[in-house]
């Protein structure tokens, strides 16, 4: 389409082509404008809450990072437009410049200040400074341009009106209006309210259509009111609600009981403002049989509410609201400039408070992600690995042999690699050896070489053995507790010695070899048990670095995930992100295969995902699937490893991990019980017999 007859801004899209200019990854925000465009200098930004809410979690709430964060955004999609909620909000500014089409068809001029009606998602914009963020509101005082096109709805705001407030406020209109034309007189009417000026806004929108003939509930999250105390935000509700609850929403069911404890029965009609898990059963637990639930958007449960209510057999009628109406705006105005005064009172109070969001575990886990450290390729995030970096960078300054230990996976030879690149054979070769894949048969000529015409099929030049290649260096020998009596001995000659001969040699051959070691198993316990030479063990273990499994180090999981993310899409050309519910479920796995299964993770995430979000429920749909396979290669070691089985046993065990794959790929035991072919009473006593705490 030409920009002679674009209405919408499609000339602007720039990636995908195709797509609307709201769709699109990527528009054109250039500051030239066409004849159907107008340009808006910006003044005021209102972020919508979830996507204020993200970005603030995943900066940990510091304003540094929070505005380069925002400024990122928009260099690189050309909007503000965030791809984790998929949201954005509103912008307010002055008109500075209009194409003669958008002219000849507004009712505005150059110099008035107006409001965008409709999402940031589908505009493009500039923002050359972030001067100030109110995080009550969710807004950002700016410089920059906006670009408007002949179809965005514009308003003016009357002088009288606090721009804060009234921006919040046309971020929830179409839906204020759609619940003051469904409100009827002599009801009963529950708000779950996300905060003090969408509570007091809805129940005014109720109010202006029945008057004083209802009866208007507020319940908010305990966590959303923030540094505010219950009797500050019941005073500032009392003039407009009968009762007001301050509860804590993740526990609906105990939420519920408290309510209906103090009330006289149900609610006729529910408005849920909110997006909190738990939000959705609460409203259908206090909702009458057949009454109206109405939800402000689609981001807070609504189909869970609808399997919800299902599974009790409610019958209700079910809204979604936010949908654009044309001239809504009026009736907002008249909305705001009758509640003026309670929303100038709850602004004076939200001045004298500190920041009111909520989810600290989430701001937690951002936070974390701040204090990301990298050491070459070594990242970490958590106390626990910072201390053994520390241990690393000093023990790689000392020449001598060390001992590696931990589970598989968990990392061994990126300690390696640190001890390697900060010791002072940095610029010598490391050699790299797995012992459990050395034939028996051949590791002597492959630890130390062998002359020409050793053995029948000898190179006739000779070979070079694994001491050689590392001289002047570094020889990593993994897995060393598999390596046989007989080759132990003479691994501890060499390391007495300093020299060995080839096989099939006569000269002596003289090495200078820094050896560090790894073995899953300790090697002290291999001692013990007779499967390692004690006397090797201790010219080897001069210095011991035990590398603690991922479970232990929850805090590192984030910081690893987001840089193996960061390696597979530069690998593959693509942009991809984890969103917060990802790192929350990456977090409480424990992670059996420790840092290699993390990685392999999000290796697969990034393939299979098509959009540009990795959600918690994509990697609980990849972790389902490792826990099947972990099941079955589990079953065949056992069988590979035993040269006789018990068949109970084995069959007790299998019960045992089918049982757990079920319950946590499906969450109850309903389902479980139908995946898994039997009664739910047989599962929940076979739960009961193996002790399964899941």
């Amino acid at each position: 389409m030409t920009k002679t007859h674009d209405r919408f801004g499609l000339s602007r899209v720039i990636e995908p082509r195709g797509a609307v200019p709201v769709t699109a990854w990527q528009v054109d925000n250039s500051q030239t404008i066409s004849k159907t465009e107008c340009r808006l200098s910006l003044e005021r930004i209102h972020l919508e809450r979830d996507s204020f809410q993200q970005l603030c979690n995943e900066c940990g709430f510091d304003e540094a990072k929070i505005i380069a964060k925002i400024l990122d955004l928009v260099k690189r999609r050309g909007k503000l437009h965030n791809p984790f909620t998929d949201t954005a909000g509103q912008f307010f500014g002055t008109i500075e410049e209009m194409g003669s089409d958008f002219e000849m068809h507004s009712k505005y001029k150059v110099g008035d200040q107006v409001l965008c009606l409709t999402t940031m998602c589908a505009h493009p914009m500039f923002i050359e400074k972030i001067h100030k963020i109110d995080y009550n509101y969710g807004e950002l005082t700016v410089t920059g341009y906006g670009i408007l096109f002949m179809e965005s709805p514009l308003t003016a705001i009357p002088p009288d009106l606090n721009l804060n407030y009234t921006m919040a406020t046309f971020d929830e209109a179409a839906s204020l209006k759609s619940i003051y034309l469904a409100a009827g007189g002599g009801l009963r009417y529950l708000i779950i309210g996300k905060d003090l000026v969408s509570s007091v806004t809805y129940a005014a929108a109720i109010k202006k259509a029945v008057g004083q003939n209802c009866h208007i509930t507020v319940l908010m999250d305990e966590d959303g009111i923030g540094t505010l105390t219950h009797g500050q935000v019941k005073q500032e509700l009392s003039r407009w609600v009968n009762s007001t609850y301050i509860l804590n929403i993740a526990q609906p069911i105990l939420a519920s009981e408290v309510v209906l404890a103090s009330e006289t029965g149900h609610y006729d009609l529910t408005i849920n403002c909110e997006d909190l898990m738990g939000s959705e059963v609460l409203c259908v637990l206090l909702t009458r049989q057949g009454g109206k639930l109405y939800y402000t958007n689609l981001k807070n449960s609504y189909t869970h509410s609808l399997l919800f209510a299902e599974s009790m057999s409610k019958e209700l009628e079910t809204y979604v609201l936010g949908q654009f109406t044309i001239g809504y705006e009026s009736f907002t105005f008249e909305l705001l400039t009758s509640i003026a005064e309670d929303l100038a009172g709850i602004n004076a109070l939200y001045e004298s408070q500190a920041i009111t969001f909520r989810q600290a575990s989430k701001k937690a886990m951002a936070a974390s992600m701040d204090k990301v450290g990298k050491i070459d390729d070594f990242v970490f995030s958590s106390a626990t690995t910072k201390a053994l970096v520390d241990e690393v960078l000093n023990i790689a300054q000392y020449d001598c042999s060390v001992i590696l230990q931990g589970e598989t996976g968990v990392g061994k030879e990126k300690i390696l690699d640190l001890i390697h690149k900060n010791s002072i054979r940095k610029n010598k070769p490391c050699i790299k050896i797995n012992c459990a894949t050395i034939q028996e048969s051949l590791a002597e000529s492959e630890f130390f070489g062998y002359e020409a015409g050793a053995f029948t099929g000898a190179q006739n030049s000779g070979k070079k053995g694994y001491f050689e290649l590392a001289n002047g260096g570094l020889l990593f020998l993994d897995e060393v507790g598999t390596l046989s009596m007989n080759l132990q001995s003479k691994l501890l000659r060499v390391l007495q010695e300093s020299q060995f001969y080839r096989v099939g040699g006569t000269t002596p051959v003289t090495i200078n070899v820094r050896v560090i070691c790894a073995n899953n198993i300790p090697l002290r316990q291999l001692v013990e048990q007779g499967k390692f030479r004690e006397d090797l063990y201790y010219r080897l273990n001069i210095c011991t670095i035990t590398v603690p499994p991922l479970r232990e180090r929850r805090e590192d999981v984030a910081a690893l995930a987001e840089s193996f993310l960061e390696a597979h899409c530069k690998r593959y050309g693509v942009d991809k992100a984890l969103d917060t519910s990802a790192l929350v479920r990456l977090a409480n796995y424990d992670w059996p295969g420790n840092v290699r299964e993390l990685e392999n993770l999000i290796h697969r995430a990034v393939i299979r995902i098509r959009g540009y979000v990795i959600t918690g429920e994509d990697i609980q749909e990849i972790l389902n699937e490792n826990l099947y396979e972990d099941l079955v290669l589990d079953l065949k070691h056992n069988m590979r490893a035993s040269s006789s089985l018990n068949f109970e046993d084995i069959i007790e065990q299998q019960e045992i991990k089918l049982i757990e794959y079920a319950l946590k790929k499906f969450g109850t035991t309903r389902k479980a019980a139908e995946f898994l072919g039997m009664t739910q009473p047989k599962l929940m006593r076979k739960k009961q017999k193996y002790n399964i705490q899941i």
